[in-house]
């Protein structure tokens, strides 16, 4: 198998796009709102009106777009898709000290990205005597960020794996561990099913779901009717029950008619902020999101290679992987759980189908681990792979250990 070089990648918007963007922003016509509706209808108006503002007059991308070049070590390399060609695929490579460090593979989901990484990055390549360190791979998904969009139907889970597989391949990481949540977790799910024991050796997720109990598994659903649930995941079933009845609109129009939503992030500034705002309060844990923390994560999805649109289409293309997960993959799998986010199923579900070899529970945090809850998510990852766990030197070679 043979790789193209990788080419160190900067981000730099042209003038005409920040000034497009302005415009935009400076034509744009707002909605009525009813009296004392709050979050209740969806995004405030008043939250939508100040950040645009903002946006348009005193937002300095340019400060930010500065921050993360310097920041985050950045790549690009074309990678070679069974039936779909190359895509140039966008990622962040940073490297520990550490010699002998695990590599790591990081996947975000929607609406994040590889900016995601960046909170975990130095907690992770961090040396030390106490706990693991690793050699840390983000990836932009197909679509996102920088990295080139599929161009043809049917670029399911199977193709978001075997870029994320040959990415780490070609960076000579032949053995690797993964950490993601949101599409992230079905991603490195499907990357621990088709790659899992030569290559994936153990897979973390935050985002840890599976299909509950049914007769056709009587002991099982038998199990499931008599065993009573803790007031933990009491409490994680009436979020999952929020979340499927009044929080999930947007992920049935983006599975179903992805093309038709597009049109309007597109070429809308202001309605992508409204759609992806309302994900960043409502899917935290009373998060303090600064007006320039969210413009940012705004801005890398309006300035993105491949458009707003094109970080839909995997909602169409992988609906059917979301909803028949069936029996989990094989090699050991690690799981945080945070009570805000979306949907929290009950232990005994996930154990049922998965080989589960290290569990964490956290009093706060909600969808975005990485950005809200980093040093508690590092930690949890550091646990999995520490001197005394069972996955102490999972891939040959490399304990983390200085």
């Amino acid at each position: 198998m043979s790789f193209s070089d990788e080419t160190p990648f900067q981000i730099n918007v042209p003038d005409e796009k920040l000034d497009t963007l302005r415009v935009k922003i400076e034509l744009a016509t707002f909605p009525d709102e009813l009296e004392d509706a709050m979050w209740k209808y969806g995004a405030p108006l008043v939250d939508i009106k100040r950040l645009a503002e903002k946006w348009r007059t005193s937002y300095d991308w340019r400060e930010h777009e500065r921050e993360i070049n310097q920041g985050l070590p950045m790549f690009t390399r074309d990678i070679e898709v069974d039936g779909f060609g190359a895509l140039n695929i966008h990622y962040v490579h940073k490297k520990s000290d550490v010699v002998d460090a695990i590599p790591l593979l990081f996947c975000h989901g929607w609406p994040g990205s590889f900016l995601e990484v960046r909170k975990i990055l130095p907690l992770l390549i961090e040396s030390s005597h106490e706990h693991p360190s690793f050699h840390v791979v983000a990836i932009s998904l197909p679509g996102y960020g920088f990295s080139e969009a599929p161009h043809k139907q049917g670029f399911g889970s199977k193709q978001y794996a075997e870029v994320a597989h040959k990415l780490m391949l070609s960076l000579g990481y032949n053995e690797y561990v993964t950490q993601g949540g949101d599409w992230g977790f079905l991603i490195t799910r499907k990357m621990a099913s088709e790659y899992g024991g030569k290559h994936h050796r153990a897979w973390h997720t935050n985002f840890p779901l599976a299909e509950p109990p049914s007769w056709k598994s009587p002991l099982s659903f038998l199990t499931f009717l008599l065993t009573p649930w803790s007031p933990e995941e009491k409490t994680g079933i009436e979020r999952t029950k929020w979340f499927i009845t009044k929080g999930s609109g947007y992920r049935a129009e983006q599975s179903t008619q992805p093309q038709t939503l597009g049109y309007s992030l597109t070429d809308s500034p202001v309605g992508l902020l409204a759609w992806i705002y309302e994900k960043l309060i409502v899917w935290t844990d009373n998060y303090e999101w600064s007006d320039d923390e969210v413009l940012t994560w705004v801005s890398l999805y309006w300035f993105s290679r491949a458009g707003p649109a094109a970080s839909l289409r995997i909602y169409f293309e992988l609906a059917g992987d979301r909803n028949k997960l069936g029996h989990g993959p094989t090699i050991p799998m690690g799981t945080s759980h945070f009570p805000k986010e979306l949907i929290v199923m009950p232990m005994a579900w996930l154990r049922r189908v998965n080989n589960i070899v290290f569990e964490s529970r956290h009093k706060t945090g909600g969808h975005f681990a990485a950005t809200e809850q980093p040093e508690e998510l590092v930690q949890d990852v550091r646990k999995m792979f520490a001197k005394g766990s069972p996955l102490f030197a999972v891939v040959p070679g490399k304990t983390g250990y200085t």
